[in-house]
């Protein structure tokens, strides 16, 4: 009954910061399956599920990092999970769960603030997706570090970046940041080393070089 009502917790309830977006980013940064409506088919045809959903938000709570974004959209998998024939969704083994805890700091304590709402459209992939996916053997995702977002309010890439970069010069150290920019406005933040990069996954190619040469010139 507990884990139940902890589950209808987590289904019903919003954190302050993202509550009533402007716009939402679905449509094209994340697969059916892998919206609302996917998660509660996923939470609800496996009991197991539940319990581990439920473990993981306590978790969450008793971090002081629990309502930063809606808890159900940190089990997002990988974009290619079709592609890959994996769940849209999974509980990382617990063992992992505190590598999120600095992540999700740094985007409460200094992304939100300069950006607004964010929302996960992929965090943790098991190793077997991890492979399917081309990413790396240490990959932040495979080790839960890493959180690829989007942000809910109306913003340019390019303001997106500035802001970003910005914010990543001057407390990014702090937390061991690695800061990525993909396609539109989706973007990477991980807590597992300082770091930059854009499109290609060099750190040559970061939008942040001429963000930073600007601030530096200013």
């Amino acid at each position: 009954m507990r884990l139940s009502a902890a589950l209808a917790l987590l289904l019903m309830s919003a954190p302050a910061v993202a509550q009533a977006p402007v716009l939402s980013p679905a449509a094209d940064y994340i697969s059916a399956g892998q919206d609302e409506p996917g998660y509660r088919r996923w939470a609800t045809a496996d009991p197991a599920r539940s319990a581990a959903v439920a473990g993981f938000y306590a978790f969450l709570v008793q971090q002081g990092i629990a309502g930063i974004v809606p808890t159900w959209q940190l089990l997002r998998t990988a974009t290619d999970w079709q592609r890959c024939g994996a769940e849209p969704f999974e509980v990382a083994p617990p063992d992992q769960w505190p590598h999120m805890v600095e992540t999700l700091s740094y985007i409460r304590s200094h992304v939100v603030p300069v950006v607004g709402p964010v929302e996960p459209v992929s965090v943790y992939r098991n190793p077997v997706l991890n492979a399917c996916a081309h990413g790396a053997p240490e990959s932040a995702h495979a080790l839960l570090y890493a959180i690829d977002l989007v942000p809910l309010r109306s913003i340019g890439r390019d303001g997106l970046i500035r802001s970003l970069c910005a914010i990543h010069l001057w407390r990014g150290s702090g937390y061991d940041v690695g800061l990525g920019f993909y396609k539109g406005l989706r973007f990477h933040v991980d807590s597992k080393k300082f770091r930059k990069w854009g499109g290609d996954g060099k750190g040559e190619s970061s939008p942040c070089t001429a963000v930073i040469a600007e601030l530096g010139s200013g």
